[in-house]
């Protein structure tokens, strides 16, 4: 079982990684929209990614297109043009923000659970969403991203849960980082 406050914390730290790490700059208007289904997606790709830990299970789904708008918005987050983007370092990049953005996302939950791990993002076909329902999900989430008007994707949250969870997560609170890698 997942309480309601869990429901809503997953979905706030997720939206605030998406915030944090999928806009270029505060200046950027990051609208994102929580969607019943993906009937209105189109876009053939999806990198995926898990955060474990002994009491849950959760997948996060970015879905995009390869079309210029997204190219150019994540070559404008790499600072790099679009032009500069091959196939290669286009997956790479969708992959890198991807990853922030669960990293974020890990980061946050560790808070308040101990022993949690999180995998490195696979790039998959759309059709694989087809079959989330077989994964037996105990919550769904999707969510539509625009920025700044004219790059689209989608983004699906599902957690599966082992034993009762509850957490709660203070919405006030300042935003620590997006999610990169901290050397010590």
């Amino acid at each position: 079982m997942i309480t309601n406050n869990a429901r809503e914390g997953f979905d706030h730290l997720l939206l605030q990684g998406i915030k944090s790490c999928l806009a270029t700059q505060d200046s950027d208007n990051c609208q994102i929209h929580i969607k019943n289904d993906l009937t209105d997606s189109q876009e053939p790709h999806l990198a995926v990614l898990t955060i474990s830990s002994y009491l849950f299970r959760v997948m996060v789904f970015f879905h995009f297109a390869t079309d210029n708008p997204t190219k150019e918005h994540f070559a404008k987050l790499c600072k790099t043009s679009a032009h500069d983007m091959n196939e290669k370092v286009f997956m790479d990049a969708i992959c890198e923000r991807a990853n922030m953005c669960c990293g974020s996302l890990s980061r946050d939950l560790s808070r308040a659970f101990p022993h949690i791990g999180m995998s490195t993002p696979n790039i998959v076909n759309r059709q694989c969403a087809s079959h989330l329902h077989l994964l037996n999900f105990v919550h769904i989430r999707h969510f539509k991203v625009e920025v700044n008007t004219a790059t689209h994707f989608h983004v699906t949250l599902c957690v599966n849960s082992y034993d009762n969870l509850d957490f709660t997560v203070d919405k006030f609170a300042s935003d620590a980082g997006n999610g990169e890698l901290e050397m010590f």
